[in-house]
């Protein structure tokens, strides 16, 4: 066991012991390390002006992404490369994303602009070339400008990562991927603080069972994208935090002609492909999953575990029939996704278990799926609606069906009146499809917040399914996005 974080800081190993379990990536750097280029915005990991890049080893390969520094814990950036704005300079000289930015005018306050350098930054150094427009407003989804407007960042974007990649930044890769594989060859368990108070990282599913049943009452942690907002905003006195990101057996993804399982540490960002080849739909949706920096800290076992009502995830993988792997101390049980979710942000999570693996079943022969993502805004933006439907058919003749839908429940929850209407309907009678529409009435009460009326989740419900019956039926003209844009943006 050791007793100190240990993360890389400008190609040094920084041992890091006198912090709190409760405190911020983004903290840490303007507060111990002065570094103030990262800025605090929203604090809550929408704005994106605190973003910094996290450089950990992949198969060997040092790979960088964007993460919110302001929602992060410093304890996750264990066995890490941490680089901030004041960082990518090369020998006095500016990043060519830097030299860009000044060349198209793109940056005036410069709250923003750190923020923006660095997604821009980890674009350049890991995007796939060419480099388009679709691909810069992606990577620019959860940086917000108020001052410059986007044109011309975009523009400076495009400019940098039509130039052939500039090589300065891999004498630091080169470097610093040694440097990780030192720490990461320590596989003892990571404990910060004493039994009342505590950061605690497990290197195996057995020391992660072993302590969970020591301290069921600590939170756990996977990519803190929901409990960050804990700390930064609801301000809740966390004492005891496990974080999961440690443990190897919890990044696993295995694939079979009939299923999926990804493990509960699957980051969003790692999880698209794989959920894109099994329908487009899949892939437009974690497209539009948050912003890249989200999908890059969050998780498909975080996205479940925390058991929210508009969580994206969950609504999809009901539709698809998924199970779920829960494990502890006693041992692993599965149950279906749906049967998981109790009440509002409340789970058949027993003391000491944690979420292990998500297994998807992949449609099968004549089975349909569709789902879709209802928002105030396209991007990075939390579900008013998220609808999802799979269905077997024989024919033109609709045999079984499996409705989820977020947002109109306590839970994500499934429609069973709707699914018994569903049964045995022509696609070809389009008004014997009325009596299955009607019938969500009768599956949901929602609830009317700052994000929808319980008026308009209901009809869009009710609109969601019919528009998956008519794309179902083969009526082109009604689908929102061409059906391989979430594939495509997954390879």
């Amino acid at each position: 066991m050791r007793n100190a974080i240990r993360l890389l800081r400008n190609g040094s190993v920084r041992e890091i012991r006198d912090v709190h379990p409760r405190t911020t990536l983004l903290d840490w750097l303007r507060l111990q390390e002065r570094r103030t280029g990262t800025k605090e915005g929203c604090a809550e990991g929408d704005c994106g002006a605190c973003t910094v890049a996290l450089g950990r080893l992949v198969e060997g390969r040092l790979v960088y992404e964007p993460v919110n520094a302001c929602i992060l814990l410093v304890g996750q950036c264990d066995g890490a490369d941490v680089v901030t704005v004041e960082d990518i300079a090369a020998d006095g000289a500016p990043h060519p994303v830097q030299e860009a930015m000044v060349a198209h005018h793109g940056s005036q306050c410069g709250f923003c602009t750190p923020g923006i350098v660095m997604s821009l930054f980890t674009l350049y150094e890991e995007g796939e070339r060419p480099v388009g427009r679709a691909a810069v407003n992606d990577a620019l989804a959860g940086n917000l400008c108020r001052c410059t407007g986007y044109r011309p960042i975009v523009d400076a974007a495009l400019d940098a990562c039509a130039q052939p990649r500039d090589r300065r930044f891999e004498t630091h890769r080169e470097a610093a991927a040694a440097a990780l594989a030192e720490i990461e060859a320590d596989e003892a368990d990571l404990i910060l603080g004493d039994e009342s108070r505590f950061f605690a990282a497990p290197a195996s599913e057995e020391s992660l069972a072993a302590l969970l049943a020591r301290h069921p009452d600590a939170t756990i942690v996977a990519g803190a994208t929901d409990v960050g907002l804990w700390i930064t905003k609801a301000l809740m006195e966390i004492e005891k935090i496990v974080w999961l990101g440690r443990v190897a057996s919890l990044r696993t993804m295995r694939s079979t002609p009939e299923t999926l399982t990804l493990g509960a540490m699957v980051s969003h960002a790692d999880a698209h492909a794989a959920l894109a080849a099994i329908d487009p739909d899949l892939g437009e949706l974690m497209r539009r999953f948050g912003s890249v920096q989200v999908r890059a800290s969050g998780t498909v076992g975080g996205n479940i575990a925390n058991g929210s009502p508009i969580g994206d995830l969950p609504p999809a993988l009901i539709a698809l029939g998924a199970t779920l792997e829960l494990a502890g101390a006693t041992g692993t049980r599965t149950l279906p996704l749906e049967d998981f979710f109790l009440a509002y942000r409340e789970q058949d999570r027993q003391p000491g278990e944690y979420v292990r693996a998500v297994t998807v079943e992949k449609p099968r022969k004549h089975d349909v799926f569709r789902c879709y993502k209802v928002t105030k805004r396209f991007d990075e933006d939390i579900s008013a609606v998220m609808g999802a439907f799979r269905v077997h058919l024989e024919g033109r003749r609709i045999v079984r069906a499996r409705i989820a839908f977020g947002g109109m429940a306590a839970t994500p929850k499934r429609a069973p009146h709707a699914e018994t209407a569903l049964a045995g309907l022509d696609l070809d009678d389009e008004l014997a499809w009325a009596p299955a529409l009607d019938a969500l009435a009768r599956d949901y009460r929602p609830m009317s917040d700052h994000r929808a009326s319980a008026d308009y989740r209901a009809l869009v419900a009710r609109n969601l399914l019919f528009k998956a019956l008519a794309e179902i039926a083969g009526d082109e003209g009604l689908r929102i996005a061409p059906r391989s844009s979430g594939r495509a943006a997954a390879e």
